[in-house]
C-alpha cells in the first residue's frame, strides 16, 4: 500500500522498511502492519489532539508528573509548547506502561519506540500467523471464559501493584492469541495513586472484564473483585500473586453520604463512558 504520510519519515530512516496494510482505525489511532527487517510489526500513529475523539483526557492526566519545570509549567498553562508537551507525554505514557507491565510480567505487546508520534511494537497474531483477534470477536466455553477472566483479574491486580490503572479496559482493548488475552491500549493509563479517578477506573475496567466474560460463565456476574482488590490495596494488602476470592462484605454501617454519591457519579460517569465507547466504535466502523 501507499506509504502514510506520518509514517514516511520512519521509512527514510529505515525504522520501517514497508507498510504491508491497515489494521484498524480506532478513537486515538490508526494502525498499520508493517515490515522491519525480517519482523513483521505494527505501528500505531496517534491522532492529534483536535481529531482524536477520546473523552475527558484531562481526568487520566491528572498526577502525571514531568521532572522539567519548565515543560511542567508550560503544560498547565496551556501554551502551544504546552500542548505539543502535554501531546508527547500523552504518547510516552503508553509507551512507559507497556514497559511497566512487562515487568510486572503482564501480557503486552513489546514496544520498540515511539518516533514523532508512532509507537512501534509487536505485532500479536494467533496460532495461524495471522493478526490476533479482539476479545469481542471470539466465541468462548464456559472454561475458556472462567480461565480467562481469572488470568484478566491478575493482571489488573499487577497492574495496580505496579501502580497503573489501565483506565479504558474492555474486550475492545483485549487480544486473543494461542496463549491467553494480551492487554493493549494503554496511553490513558493513569497513577493509582496520583489520579482522584483511579477506584472509579479501576472498578469500570474489572466490571467490564467481568460483564463480558459474564455472558459465557454468568456466574461471575455475582463476584466482586473491584471492591476486593481496592480494599486490599488501600490497606497496604494487595501483592502481584494475591490470591482474591470474588467476595467483598460492603460496610453495614451508617450510611457514608460522600461514598453513596461517589458510586451514583461513578455509575453515570460509567454509562456515558460506554455510551460514548460504542459510538466512537460504531463511527470508526463507519469510516472504514
Amino acid at each position: 500500500m501507499k506509504t502514510p504520510i506520518r509514517l514516511q519519515p520512519l521509512v527514510n530512516d529505515g525504522l520501517v522498511d514497508e507498510v504491508i496494510s491497515q489494521l484498524m482505525s480506532g478513537k486515538e489511532a490508526t494502525v498499520y502492519m508493517i515490515r522491519c527487517g525480517d519482523a513483521i510489526r505494527c505501528a500505531k500513529v496517534y491522532k492529534e489532539a483536535t481529531k482524536r475523539s477520546f473523552k475527558k483526557a484531562a481526568q487520566y492526566q491528572e498526577g502525571r508528573k514531568t521532572k522539567n519545570s519548565r515543560r511542567g509549567r508550560a503544560m498547565e498553562k496551556g501554551s502551544k509548547y504546552g500542548r505539543e508537551e502535554q501531546e508527547k507525554a500523552w504518547q510516552n505514557a503508553e509507551v512507559d506502561a507497556l514497559y511497566q507491565c512487562a515487568a510486572a510480567k503482564i501480557r503486552v505487546p513489546v514496544p520498540y519506540g515511539c518516533f514523532d508520534g508512532v509507537l512501534l511494537m509487536e505485532l500479536i497474531t494467533d496460532a495461524n500467523g495471522d493478526v490476533a483477534p479482539r476479545l469481542n470477536d471470539v466465541n468462548l466455553t464456559h472454561a475458556q471464559a472462567m480461565s480467562q477472566h481469572h488470568t484478566m483479574m491478575g493482571y489488573i491486580v499487577r497492574m495496580l501493584c505496579a501502580g497503573i490503572v489501565h483506565g479504558d479496559l474492555s474486550e475492545f482493548n483485549v487480544l486473543v492469541d494461542s496463549n491467553g488475552p494480551v492487554i493493549i491500549d494503554l496511553p490513558q493509563a493513569v497513577d493509582a495513586s496520583a489520579n482522584n479517578n483511579a477506584r472509579a477506573m479501576l472498578y469500570r475496567d474489572v466490571n467490564n472484564m467481568t460483564e463480558y466474560y459474564g455472558q459465557f460463565a454468568p456466574e461471575l456476574l455475582q463476584t466482586k473483585y473491584a471492591k476486593e482488590m481496592w480494599a486490599l490495596y488501600e490497606q497496604g494488602e494487595l501483592e502481584p500473586d494475591t490470591a482474591l476470592t470474588g467476595l467483598f462484605e460492603d460496610d453495614t454501617n451508617a450510611a457514608d453520604i460522600d461514598s453513596v454519591l461517589e458510586e451514583i457519579n461513578a455509575a453515570y460517569e460509567d454509562a456515558q463512558f460506554k455510551r460514548e465507547r460504542q459510538q466512537a466504535i460504531d463511527n470508526d466502523h463507519y469510516d472504514d
